[in-house]
């Protein structure tokens, strides 16, 4: 990496020292959260997706408008996981190298950026595909990225392109929230730092070192709110306090978006090539400086059958290599799983999950959430591209010592996230609202929180009193068992790596346990879940819904009183997905 960020560096010694007087205009377009959207395929059942196949089209119309030399493309991160063909690369063809850097050599992107599920490859991984990109002359940037022993940079921290006449600083920066959702054997001998004030120190060097007219700052970090206090989500945070850049390109929460706050844009694309993320910035330079730019962003929709024939058959080969390894049969499932349902009670879906978890680890209990918001997997056949939508990501199963007070207590925060407290018929019992479709201009309505924080349990008999305040509602009446359940036993607990390093703030903010302590409370490890159902059903044979909803098992849990949860459910079921 550090060979890399050298040769940049000469490069940039060797440039010319500044435009000339006259107006220059560059193009920026972004993409995020790619999530494994390489081939237009769904692999079966004939459809077709968005994809970077897609992206050729986009590109190219703006190349040939604008001139490509008056043209940046960049990714922001979490490209490496979420698909088939991410996870065939990943770790079943290790030897062809990796298909990411060879599409992102053929698109023409300049730079990218990593992301945390980019991390969760594990280093093997995403240290072979910074090594290729690198090969391709493609920087894989993370300056926040930290050597733990020397106190490197890790990534570089930024590159210099020559776009539209004018000279390009652009910095980039992974999630400074890992620990938070990662355990730390994928990220070992490294440490993450937060983007606020390291992204402005660094700006300030690279302004000084290279004098760039345009300096553009992207990050694996969410919008956010702007209060500063999420490292999750430091886009806002970056867009209002840094001075000196022109874009602020942000990615990770999947909500595409752009704004402009006092001469700065800010641009992301959502995820999953819905979206490509355009900028345009015209600058005026007289005298051999800048006295004035003029910036805009917009999000431009991604069409699926736009998929470029040309790239689609270049890369045949590698979508067949994927094709006929996630068509490989499984098993037989006997009736369909809705993930959707998860959110109004026990399903046939998190009934798979937990008892998965249960059974392979031998916990007293599992905390799981739906992972894909409306995923559907048929009765019948089960091949391999099915256990992408039961399971996306590539999260470990740990088991962590939890007190009954603090297995409450995390519940209680996970529905406080997830459902309101009704008074009467007629009230909304799931907390969702309105919001615009930035595709469609129309009201959908959505949760404003993360679904795949909404945990339940299982190995536990409890209701969930849709009447009660927050932090009132858990009632826990026995362990599955029908043991007794109490407060200050100690349980083992069934949990993703994510959960168990603090993600999404159930074990931290909700049971109020310290993570940085975590590895005391940990008591088994086990490999990727998504494994763990495949190994399952191999097994088995069969998912039968009565095999995996045994109650001596998994336990029972529903919304209470029924006769107020049940028509509310029903309603807020029918706004969010119709009827």
């Amino acid at each position: 990496m550090k060979r890399f960020f050298t040769l940049l560096s000469l490069a940039v010694l060797t440039a010319a020292c500044g435009p000339k007087d006259g107006v220059y205009t560059l193009q920026l377009l972004t993409t995020n959260d790619i999530h494994g959207s390489y081939f237009d395929s769904t692999y079966v059942g004939g459809g077709v997706r968005r994809s970077m196949l897609a992206l050729k089209y986009y590109v190219d119309s703006v190349r040939t408008a604008a001139g490509k030399d008056n043209v940046l493309l960049l990714d922001a991160g979490d490209f490496l996981q979420g698909d088939n063909a991410a996870y065939y690369f990943n770790y079943v063809d290790t030897v062809t190298p990796h298909v990411f850097p060879r599409l992102a050599e053929y698109l023409g992107y300049d730079a990218v950026i990593g992301g945390n599920h980019d991390i969760e490859t594990g280093h093997p991984v995403y240290d072979r595909v910074a090594a290729e990109l690198e090969a391709r002359d493609i920087p894989f940037l993370g300056g926040n990225v930290i050597e733990a022993a020397t106190g490197d940079r890790y990534f570089p921290t930024y590159a210099v392109f020559h776009r539209a006449g004018l000279k390009v600083a652009v910095l980039g920066y992974n999630n400074p929230n890992m620990k938070n959702w990662l355990d730390e054997s994928l990220w070992s001998g490294l440490d993450f730092k937060s983007l606020i004030p390291l992204v402005q120190e660094d700006v300030d060097a690279v302004r000084a070192r290279e004098h760039p007219q345009v300096v553009i700052v992207a990050a694996h970090s969410g919008t956010g709110s702007g209060n500063g206090r999420g490292l999750d989500s430091q886009g806002r945070d970056l867009l209002q306090s840094l001075e000196g850049v022109d874009f602020v390109v942000c990615a990770h929460d999947h909500r595409p978006l752009t704004l402009a706050e006092d001469g700065i844009c800010l641009i992301n694309s959502g995820s999953h090539m819905r979206y490509v993320g355009h900028g345009q910035i015209t600058v005026t330079v007289k005298h051999r400086r800048v006295v004035s730019r003029e910036m805009e962003a917009s999000l431009i929709p991604v069409d699926a059958q736009k998929a470029d024939p040309a790239m689609r058959e270049a890369f045949r080969p590698d979508y067949e290599a994927v094709k006929a390894f996630t068509l490989r049969p499984v098993g037989e499932l006997k009736t369909d799983l809705r993930t959707r349902e998860a959110f109004t009670g026990m399903c046939d879906y998190m009934n798979l999950v937990h008892t998965v978890c249960l059974k392979t680890t031998g916990a007293q209990i599992s905390m799981a959430a739906p992972l894909t918001y409306n995923g559907r997997v048929r009765a019948g056949q089960l091949v391999f591209n099915d256990m992408f939508t039961i399971y996306p990501y590539e999260n470990q199963l740990f088991v962590v010592n939890l007190t009954g007070k603090e297995v409450k207590d995390y519940l209680e925060f996970s529905y406080s996230d997830w459902i309101n407290t009704v008074a009467r018929p007629g009230e909304r019992l799931l907390k969702i609202e309105p919001r615009d479709d930035p595709r469609t201009g129309q009201q959908r309505w959505s949760f404003p929180a993360r679904t795949y924080n909404f945990d339940s349990a299982a190995g536990i008999n409890y209701t969930v009193d849709v009447t009660k305040p927050a932090g009132e509602r858990v009632a826990i009446a026995s362990l599955a068992s029908g043991e007794a359940f109490h407060p200050d036993s100690t349980y083992t607990v069934a949990m993703t790596s994510y959960r168990a390093s603090g993600g999404g703030g159930l074990l931290p903010r909700g049971a109020k346990v310290n993570t940085d302590d975590e590895p005391e409370r940990i008591v088994g490890k086990y490999p990727e879940v998504r494994l763990l159902i495949y190994d399952y059903i191999k097994d088995t044979g069969v998912v039968d819904p009565a095999a995996i909803s045994d109650p001596a098992l998994i336990g029972r849990w529903s919304f209470v009183p029924e006769q107020l949860a049940a028509p509310a459910l029903a309603t807020d079921m029918n706004l969010l997905f119709g009827k």
